[in-house]
């Protein structure tokens, strides 16, 4: 079930637009498009950088020790993936436990365990599909399937005893709600998102997001046994959150998915189009969000909380319309998509129980 298209590392690629600039020069850039929100997007759990660990893990796991061995294997799970996409399973049970004022600690442990697992298994598989692409692509070469310090065998066997670990959990301890939505994203990530869409068409990124919003999902169906309307609207928060958030990506990455052969939306389509879809679901992503206050399901505080920052998304959305600098802008648009998506699982956990 994880979330499409997060980037690896935070390497420049070298051909890419403003590739004469340095890093000190870019980080600059930054802070000076961005000053309010650099830091902060720095220290998000799931920023760029930490997006990195997999490649950079298992490039230093050096030698045939136990440590680096784990190491290794710890890395195909793609960490920075993997916790943003737990945070999200964790957001929706605690939205779910708010709104019928109940918290099952069990239930709460056995629906992150075995989701971690499950989504774990997912990532794992798609290092094996993904090997020719991340071979064309300088932040993910270095993966251990790609260097081969973990053989395919290996890694699909791994793959196959996280999945079954984290089905056997989710099976004794929570529902078939939640059972479903796991083998759902798992199938989607894996197979018409890894597989078939994001090598054959433009829309993968939307085949993707479908099962980047499957953990919200699964949190929150696991308290209620039940599918309503915050549930429907919390996925669709997670749903479109990931277009602009990608989108940004690819913009600023557009030459190195050329390279790669990966037909996102500024490959095939041009930055100009990207834009304005990033506009677009950023808008959708904000009407989605605010919905829970209006059908009830959260405070007003969480509204005006999350209504001041989806604008400002909003905002720096239109600003890409007259940005001279569209690797500077998309990678502002990218660093504010963490502060939301942070913001948005903290205030929906907590949301239920403001005034």
């Amino acid at each position: 079930m994880p979330t499409s298209g997060f980037p690896e590392d935070n390497q420049q690629d070298p051909t890419a637009h403003g590739a004469a600039r340095g890093d000190r020069e870019t980080a600059a850039r930054e802070s000076a498009t961005a000053p309010e929100f650099s830091e902060l997007a720095d220290a998000a759990v799931f920023s760029e950088r930490s997006r990195g660990t997999d490649a950079k893990i298992a490039s230093r796991a050096d030698g045939d020790s136990v440590r680096a061995t784990i190491a290794r294997y710890y890395s195909l799970t793609k960490p920075g993936v993997l916790y943003g996409n737990v945070l999200t399973a964790a957001a929706g049970f605690l939205l779910a436990a708010g709104i019928i004022r109940e918290f099952d600690g069990l239930l709460f442990l056995a629906t992150v365990i075995g989701t971690t697992l499950v989504i774990a298994a997912a990532c794992v598989l798609n290092n094996v599909l993904d090997r020719d692409i991340d071979d064309r692509m300088e932040r993910t070469k270095k993966r251990a399937t790609v260097s081969g310090s973990i053989s395919v065998r290996n890694a699909v066997v791994f793959s196959v005893v996280l999945f079954v670990l984290g089905n056997a959990i989710l099976i004794a301890w929570t529902n078939w709600l939640v059972v479903v939505t796991g083998l759902a994203g798992f199938f989607t990530y894996v197979v018409l998102y890894g597989m078939l869409s994001k090598r054959m068409s433009v829309h993968g990124t939307l085949v993707g997001s479908i099962s980047g919003a499957a953990p919200i999902f699964a949190g929150y169906v696991a308290v209620t046994g039940a599918v309503d309307a915050a549930a429907i609207f919390a996925f669709l928060a997670i749903f479109f959150w990931q277009m602009p958030e990608f989108y940004s990506i690819a913009v600023y990455r557009r030459d190195e998915y050329a390279r790669a052969g990966v037909p996102v939306i500024t490959v095939v389509h041009g930055i100009p189009a990207a834009k304005v879809q990033i506009l677009i679901y950023t808008i959708a992503y904000v009407i989605s969000s605010l919905a829970l206050t209006f059908l009830g399901y959260t405070g007003w505080v969480y509204a005006i909380v999350m209504g001041v920052v989806g604008v400002w998304w909003i905002v720096i959305g239109i600003q890409g319309f007259r940005a001279k600098d569209d690797i500077a802008w998309a990678r502002r648009m990218f660093r504010f998509s963490l502060i939301i998506i942070m913001a948005y699982s903290l205030m929906i956990a907590i949301g239920p129980l403001l005034p």
